[in-house]
């Protein structure tokens, strides 16, 4: 019979219905229910092994990233990016154990690639018990470093997509040191999916060396993307360069001061807070920032919306929310500066970026 997700599919629907209650302990079963609906109508319409093989893997690799991270769900976590072929005696390999130190010092996780270089500096300034590696086969370099080897924190995988996904979804922030290809790769696509809105808005610092790697690459993003209109000014609220450990700290809590999260509900934005804005702020932000405001609309407090009901744990927030103009997303990143500028300390201080 021809499957469909949008009517009846008895028997077949019966025959799920009983293999979820007869497994017991299944979560959230109307989405498991579909996706066993939706592996039915793969082995309908794919008939390519290599494919089917493609996504058995795939879905075995999220299952297990799953399940490693879900228990820490409620710590902040920061991702590191760097080079694997940096020694240990190298300047950036110091600089990235005392920074990764500092991180579980203030009770953040360190997420690295678990090989060599970098990824183990970032490990071992955290400490084991602090830390994730999401690792990649391949036929040289990677292999899990001697801090994450046989910890139940690693988790190895065949595809880069899928160890991308973690590397962003699971971050609050993602501080990217020098490094090659690989490096490259994974700070231009932290980059697009912040500017596109593919991921939640979050940190995202350039940990510079004494030879200006980062600074080099700011030139390259003035002179060649910004003045041929590839990229517009508002994208450099989306990273910050920094040669200092505790600056790239303090940007990330300053992040946080007052922003918690956001959600899109319908085509309203929803911005969950620590601390309820006054009407003077909100009238301060709709002034400051009319571009990211659609079709009229203004900025309002609110309550959380009946769709939110699927996270308890956020009830509680203060929010508010407005319209959102979506092709303002590197303004989005400097609208929740200027949120968290409303109560910044000498401690958590006011967000730094580069001038552009």
């Amino acid at each position: 019979m021809e499957l469909s997700f949008s009517r009846s599919n008895e028997p077949i629907d019966q025959i799920i219905n009983q293999l979820v209650e007869e497994s017991g302990g299944i979560h959230h079963p109307a989405v498991i229910k579909e996706m066993i609906l939706a592996t039915l109508k793969i082995g309908q319409d794919v008939d390519y092994l290599a494919d089917l093989k493609l996504i058995n893997r795939t879905l075995r690799e999220m299952r297990y990233t799953a399940k490693v991270f879900g228990p820490y769900r409620h710590r902040k976590k920061v991702t590191i990016f760097g080079s694997a072929r940096t020694e240990e005696t190298d300047e950036m390999y110091k600089k990235c154990v005392n920074f990764s130190s500092i991180l579980a010092e203030n009770n953040y996780m360190v997420i690295t690639g678990g090989g060599p270089g970098i990824m183990q500096a970032g490990n071992e300034g955290a400490g084991s018990e602090n830390s994730f590696a999401v690792n990649i086969r391949l036929p040289f370099e990677q292999k899990p470093n001697p801090v994450m080897y046989r910890n139940p924190r690693l988790v190895t995988y065949k595809y880069f997509f899928n160890r991308k996904v973690a590397f962003v979804k699971e971050a609050d922030a993602i501080v990217v040191f020098p490094g090659g290809f690989g490096t490259l790769d994974e700070a231009m696509e932290v980059f697009t999916l912040i500017q596109t809105g593919k991921t939640s808005p979050k940190p995202l610092i350039l940990m510079d060396d004494q030879d200006g790697y980062w600074e080099r690459f700011f030139d390259f993003v003035k002179e060649s993307l910004l003045v041929k209109g590839f990229i517009s000014g508002e994208d450099f609220s989306l990273f910050t360069v920094t040669r200092d450990e505790h600056e790239a700290l303090q940007v990330i809590k300053t992040f946080y001061n007052i922003y918690h999260s956001l959600r899109f509900i319908e085509n309203r934005l929803v911005i969950r807070l620590q601390k309820m804005l006054t009407d003077k702020q909100i009238a301060t932000l709709t002034e400051e920032f009319p571009g990211l405001i659609k079709d009229g609309d203004q900025i309002r407090s609110c309550e959380a919306f009946p769709e939110e009901i699927d996270e308890p744990d956020l009830a509680h927030l203060p929010r508010i929310s407005l319209l959102f103009d979506h092709h303002h997303y590197g303004l989005l990143m400097a609208f929740i500066n200027r949120i968290n500028s409303f109560w910044s300390t000498p401690e958590t201080g006011p967000l730094t970026t580069p001038d552009a």
